[in-house]
């Protein structure tokens, strides 16, 4: 029900907020709501002295698995970015409050009552449909209005920064005439061959490129880890799930899911009495019963004007849209069966369940079997955190550990403190490799909990301090970079010769490559040869304007012929101007963050 608030709602504050909902209650039930809002869990990450927690990291993990932006197969690596996300979000939210950003209840209110899912079937707003739905997700009215305001301020900065930049209709000409130009040129590309000799590189060029760029061969503090994991979802892959169970899992599943109702209603009032209408609705059940088809019938006996033209048809529906009598019906039948006489406010009616908003289960048989196979070794999985637990506070080393619950002892490279990759990459890991218990005394770790799922103890291997790399054992590198520097040198200096002498009216050797009336989005020639071409000054008519580029893998002679105005692309040009004022924004609100950031007090943990 709230997923279909999400993607049809107007306010993409509501619809942040909302998928949040939606996603905890999937991933950790109702109690997790008042982790949502009030913080629970292990810290992962404070901002400015405030929480982040395992909780919601997790939980942002999965909205992004879920809504198909990540592949699962990637969560693990995952974990990094969406804490970088999440503590961006929390720096603009404090932004706002600080600034004294204001949203008004009736401003609040006006998003709420716009929100089709809390609208009745006359299009307005239902206090009481709001209040049961955001219920049935364990979520109260003044929660949801305190963390969809949050949301809202956070907006406004956004769209504030947006608004206040603006191009100048003399700035959009001439970005369009820029745009639309088209240049004809040849270039030409030097090599090591153009030389008059090779570079030579002396020692005393690798010592003093060494000590001047000594940084860039600093090794920083390193440990090489002896680990073991113990994973759920590993132990889950030996489980075998029989057809029947999938099928059980199904069709449970199904008993909640949104499902597509027909009605044919009978009501009674003081020209039919209740016993007559149930003998009408009576003759109707004989009728089908006879093979009568429920879309004619309903045409003949419903009541209801507004469906009996569609056979009856109420469209999807979801728990609380018609009371407690009628979902106790509609939400006990299978696809293809009716119901007894179901009485309402309304009146009586028969209902037919004609779909559910549910795949077949060829389709959701991965995902059931994998849930059923967690479930069933989630017992197991219990036992064996506490035994490792226990196993590696008590052990002074990790390979016996391993032993005894039968888990891969698995060992790093070396590794700094934030340098890590894959598992080592999770948040809390490397801060426990470099605690003083760890590393200096040399214990096995606490149990790491890297998710739901997975449980971690490290141990440090080896430790070596940070220091400059001596030049002996860099040195390959240096030579490679003081080369390649000189060669460039040496290129360019040539470049600027050749110029010289091109611009001086001299014919050079040269084997030019030309590009006729290149475009800013040309595919064909390199960028920075690009970039430098349309750099150049105008040519005057018949003469030529020389030029060289360079980037770190080439240095070119370049020669523009002309320059002309291409065809007016009316749709390029809107395109290309939307996205400059796109990027103007973007540029806009990436400053603010970056600020936020550099001003920031943030601790990973």
């Amino acid at each position: 029900m709230l997923q279909s608030i999400r993607d049809r709602s107007r306010s993409w504050g509501a619809k942040i907020i909302i998928g949040a909902v939606v996603v905890t209650m999937a991933l950790f039930g109702v109690e997790s709501l008042v982790g949502l809002l009030g913080g629970s869990g292990d810290e992962v990450a404070k901002v400015n002295g405030q929480s982040i927690t395992r909780q919601e990291l997790e939980m942002e993990v999965q909205r992004a698995i879920r809504s198909g932006q990540v592949p699962p197969e990637q969560e693990r690596a995952l974990r990094g970015q969406v804490l970088d996300e999440l503590i961006g979000e929390r720096l603009l939210t404090a932004f706002a409050e600080d600034g004294g950003l204001y949203l008004s209840d009736e401003q609040l209110d006006q998003v709420i009552v716009t929100l089709p899912e809390f609208q009745n079937q006359n299009g307005r707003f239902d206090a009481d449909l709001f209040r049961n739905r955001l219920a049935s997700a364990g979520f109260t009215p003044s929660s949801f209005r305190a963390a969809l305001r949050v949301d809202l301020k956070r907006q406004q900065v956004q769209q504030g920064l947006v608004t206040s930049d603006f191009s100048l209709e003399s700035e959009r000409q001439a970005l369009a005439a820029l745009q639309r130009q088209a240049r004809t040129f040849r270039y030409h590309t030097l090599t090591a061959g153009d030389l008059a000799e090779p570079v030579e590189v002396t020692e005393q060029d690798l010592v003093a490129y060494y000590e001047e760029n000594a940084d860039r061969y600093r090794r920083p503090e390193q440990v090489r880890l002896e680990y073991v994991v113990l994973d759920r979802q590993e132990m889950a892959d030996a489980v075998d799930i029989s057809d029947d169970n999938l099928r059980s899992a199904w069709e449970a599943r199904g008993r909640d899911v949104d499902r597509r109702v027909s009605h044919i209603m009978v009501g009674f009032n003081d020209e039919r009495s209740r016993d007559e209408a149930v003998a009408r609705l009576e003759s109707v059940r004989a009728q089908l019963a006879e093979g009568d088809d429920f879309a004619d019938l309903a045409l003949r006996y419903s009541d209801d004007p507004t469906t009996a033209e569609q056979g009856g048809d109420l469209g999807v529906i979801s728990r609380g849209f018609f009371g407690d009598e009628f979902d106790d019906a509609a939400f006990a039948l299978a696809p293809g069966q009716v119901s007894g006489i179901v009485e309402t406010s309304s009146g009586l009616h028969l209902l037919k369940v004609t779909a559910l908003d549910q795949p077949p289960l060829e389709e959701m048989r991965e995902e059931l079997g994998r849930e059923l196979a967690l479930a069933e070794v989630s017992d197991a999985f219990n036992r064996r955190v506490q035994a490792l637990i226990d196993e590696s506070f008590a052990a002074d080393d990790l390979a016996s550990v391993a032993e005894q619950l039968e888990l891969d002892l698995q060992q790093s490279d070396w590794v700094a403190r934030d340098a890590g990759e894959g598992v080592l990459s999770e948040p809390g890991v490397l801060q426990e490799a470099f605690s003083e218990d760890v590393l200096v005394e040399g214990f096995n770790s606490d149990v790491i909990e890297l998710d739901e799922d997975r449980r971690m103890v490290l141990r440090v291997a080896e430790h070596r301090d940070a220091t400059v790399l001596p030049l002996d054992e860099v040195r390959d590198r240096v030579t490679a970079t003081v080369e390649r520097r000189k060669q460039r040198e040496a290129l360019l200096e040539v470049a600027r010769a050749q110029v010289e002498l091109l611009r001086e009216g001299e014919e050079l050797e040269i084997e030019w490559r030309r590009v006729e009336r290149a475009a800013r989005q040309q595919d064909n020639v390199p960028r920075s040869v690009l970039q430098a071409a349309f750099r150049l000054p105008h040519p005057e008519e018949g003469e030529t304007v020389y030029g060289q580029a360079s980037d770190e893998d080439r240095v070119v002679l370049i020669a523009l012929d002309s320059v002309e105005q291409g065809e007016v692309d009316t749709e390029v040009e809107n395109f290309v101007a939307r996205m400059s004022e796109q990027l103007r924004a973007q540029a806009a609100i990436q400053g603010l963050r970056s600020y936020l950031r550099e001003t920031a007090d943030i601790d990973r943990r």
